[in-house]
């Protein structure tokens, strides 16, 4: 975590009040929503999630860098004509 990090957290009771809803965002945009038992669940969910955004980004990137390699191979090879894959 650099000293840039900023999170947006949110913990708040579901509407039937059986759950927290715990919503998160992260200093690359990265957006998450889910419900959790406890306030205790919810507080360790969103701490780990922090924990974890450099991480979750790292691994963004390297996805889309294959997802890059992969649409240039399939240009390469004649796969994709226009903004058709042809595999219909």
């Amino acid at each position: 975590m650099n000293k840039e990090s900023k999170y947006y957290i949110t913990i708040e009771k579901s509407n039937d009040s059986s759950f927290f809803k715990v919503e998160l965002k992260d200093h690359y945009g990265s957006y998450n929503s889910v419900y959790e038992k406890t306030i205790d669940e919810a507080i360790s969910y969103a701490k780990n999630w922090c924990k974890e955004t450099d991480n979750r980004h790292e691994a963004d990137q390297i996805h889309a860098r294959a997802i890059a390699q992969c649409i240039k191979l399939d240009k390469q090879a004649g796969i994709t004509t226009n903004n058709r894959d042809g595999l219909d």
